[in-house]
């Protein structure tokens, strides 16, 4: 009777014959920003309602054509919000209306960042306009994320084999690769660090246009772990 050989069962732990090792490799690298992000606020006050949302949609559309001027510069634009909101008088018994006011939240993303310093300025001298950023970011799929896990493999396999070198050995299989964290997700951090610059202005006219801002791209951080396990050939100890 032929007895059928039966799998070695992948043991989660060396044995002797087959040790294992597992090491943690890492990459940090420092690139330039790829995307400048503006929060532009549009506001508007009136002593009644549809002379609030008038001069609301005016101002908007002035903000949104301005942006839309500048073509492929800018790679996305949305509104975020809109709220017309009243305001009541703080004194009397009898509630009543004081004024109301309107806000329109835009976001606007580009890449061309000669002309970021420009938009910037132009917007800021719009009357009751608020600008807030640049913040700066990394596009997803950026290259920049693909040589960080990378560089994190290839420090997992030195880290190894120097270790198996400390043992008079060498790795001889790996048996796991893993993001860190992939086996229990954690939420990723906001999608666009920087820091952030606010500037509010009334209008101006063309004779007293400021002149563009001169921006400098904050360096970004990306960083890349991974856990990684190898068998050792025996080591003579």
């Amino acid at each position: 009777m032929t007895t059928t050989p039966q799998p070695t069962p992948d043991l989660p732990y060396g044995t002797p014959t087959a040790p294992r090792i597992a090491v943690r490799g890492e990459a940090h690298l420092e690139v330039d920003p790829e995307i400048a992000r503006l929060d532009i606020t549009v506001t508007a006050r009136g002593t009644d309602r549809r002379t609030a949302l008038d001069d609301l949609t005016r101002r908007n559309t002035t903000v949104l054509d301005l942006i839309k001027s500048y073509g492929e510069a800018v790679t996305a634009l949305e509104t975020s919000a809109l709220s017309i909101t009243p305001e009541l008088t703080r004194h009397g018994r009898a509630e009543r209306i004081r004024s109301y006011h309107g806000r329109v939240h835009l976001t606007a993303e580009l890449t061309d960042f000669t002309a970021l310093g420009e938009l910037t300025t132009r917007l800021a001298d719009h009357d009751l306009t608020q600008v807030g950023g640049p913040w700066w970011a990394l596009r997803p799929d950026s290259p920049a994320h693909r040589q960080a896990r990378t560089r994190a493999v290839h420090d997992a396999v030195q880290r190894a084999r120097e270790y198996a070198e400390a043992l008079g050995t060498d790795i001889a299989a790996l048996v796991e690769l893993a993001d860190i964290g992939a086996e229990a997700p954690t939420p990723y951090p906001a999608p666009f660090p920087g820091s952030a610059r606010m500037a509010f202005a009334g209008a101006a006219s063309a004779e007293d246009t400021a002149p563009p801002l001169d921006l400098e791209p904050q360096r970004q951080t990306v960083t890349a772990q991974v856990n990684a396990r190898f068998t050792l050939h025996p080591p003579r100890l």
